[in-house]
């Protein structure tokens, strides 16, 4: 088993520099950089905040468990 991290997840409350702390890590380890909002907004056609103010938290805590993408791939950055 390696010591490299397959994986690294950014956590943190709104506004503490998530999106720019993983911008820089992706980019200096040349590994993507995924973001849940990003694929929520796919998903769902919008926004969190849009989700949260119109359908609940806890809907759009669902949409954000079923970005299955992030449990299958390595060698990625991911903003929660």
């Amino acid at each position: 088993m390696s010591d490299t991290p397959q994986q690294i997840v950014l956590v943190g409350l709104s506004g503490v520099g998530k999106s720019a702390v993983g911008a820089v890590l992706a980019r200096r380890l040349g590994w993507p950089l995924i973001d849940t909002d990003d694929l929520v907004r796919e998903r769902e056609g919008q926004t969190p905040a849009e989700i949260i103010n119109g359908r609940g938290e806890a809907t759009f805590r669902r949409s954000e468990e079923h970005t299955s993408e992030l449990q299958s791939r390595l060698h990625l950055v991911c903003r929660l």
